[in-house]
């Protein structure tokens, strides 16, 4: 059983967390990974490009010249697509990018990205992130007593504590996720992902319930 150290937040090892067999296998299945990392950056795509095409472009309504005896090419609208100020040849036109993953690969993909985390030794679990200020320079030294100021970070927690939003929200390598909302590409978007204890009970729940 795989167990890891619990640390306050002047960085001291202050208890141990025996992490569920069950989940923390040490099995990365990095094809399902890899799935559900593409369908969930094709989920954030919005869609909305749109172009319009020879039928949908303002002007046009009268033929430029006549059809024959000018000795230049024939033509019915000068908002043909071959014209400058036309209309566009099979243009984008919005289009719904959604695509779906059952509930069960999701909480597979999800207990594989941990896992690959775990294996690079990439998870530190700490007691709490209950912040007293709302300072970020406090905020930054408790990092630094965390050793974890030069890394791109990710702290999961139950619920984000509007002290640590406050004082976080200025530093670029540092993002914040609610336990209920982790995903595999949010997991894996980071250097080290940081769990306070209840955040990864949390998790743990949500991956056993499948």
């Amino acid at each position: 059983m795989k167990s890891l150290d619990v640390l306050n937040q002047n960085g001291e090892v202050v208890d141990k967390v025996t992490l569920d067999v069950d989940i923390f296998d040490g099995k990365v299945n990095q094809c399902l990974i890899r799935q559900a990392v593409v369908i969930y950056l094709a989920n954030q795509r919005k869609g909305l490009a749109s172009t319009k095409t020879k039928g949908e472009v303002r002007g046009g309504g009268r033929k430029p010249w006549r059809q024959k005896g000018t000795g230049r090419a024939r033509v019915g609208s000068n908002r043909s697509p071959l014209w400058r100020g036309g209309g566009i040849i099979f243009g984008p036109k919005p289009k719904d990018y959604y695509k779906n993953l059952s509930k069960k690969m999701r909480t597979g993909a999800l207990k594989s990205a941990l896992n690959a985390k775990l294996n690079d030794e990439e998870i530190v679990i700490v007691e709490n992130m209950n912040l007293q200020t709302c300072k970020t320079k406090d905020f930054v030294n408790t990092l630094k007593r965390l050793k974890l100021d030069t890394d791109k970070i990710k702290i999961v927690a139950c619920g984000i504590d509007e002290n640590l939003k406050m004082c976080s929200r200025n530093l670029r390598k540092v993002k914040l996720e609610d336990a209920e909302h982790l995903t595999t590409y949010t997991a894996l978007d980071c250097k080290k992902i940081v769990f306070t204890q209840d955040g990864l009970k949390k998790v743990e729940d949500r991956i056993k319930k499948g």
